[in-house]
């Protein structure tokens, strides 16, 4: 069994992939447009797709489940400041003098999401 996709509720699935999109780098799914009710956005393979689905209720708690992201291009700092610029905001900060730590975040909606030291960061 394999993870085909990772679905996140929305308000609007269309305007949060395309805010996901910007982040990652990865492309909306051919054909989907806004007002849709369910809108892919396609990862590299092997990771799974992230499916926006609408859903009427809005966020009310804190998630369950969250992604922690790993920056490839840029420092964890630096990948903070670009998805605030983004429209992303800060949710709890956890990091550390020394370099160490992650930082909660939440997207447009409100889902939080972490986002932690790159590779570079850890090794170097």
């Amino acid at each position: 069994m394999i993870v085909r996709h990772i679905t996140i509720d929305a308000a609007n699935p269309y305007e949060l992939a395309q805010f996901w999109s910007t982040v990652t780098g990865w492309p909306l799914a051919d054909g989907d447009v806004p007002g849709d009710d369910e809108v892919l956005l396609v990862a590299p393979t092997p990771v799974p797709a992230l499916l926006f689905i609408a859903v009427p209720e809005g966020k009310t708690v804190k998630n369950r489940v969250h992604l922690d992201w790993g920056p490839t291009e840029r420092t964890r700092n630096e990948e903070v400041e670009r998805i605030l610029s983004l429209g992303g905001t800060i949710h709890e900060d956890h990091r550390a003098p020394d370099g160490r730590g992650w930082v909660t975040m939440r997207d447009p909606e409100g889902n939080e999401f972490c986002v932690e030291r790159s590779e570079a960061e850890r090794v170097g």
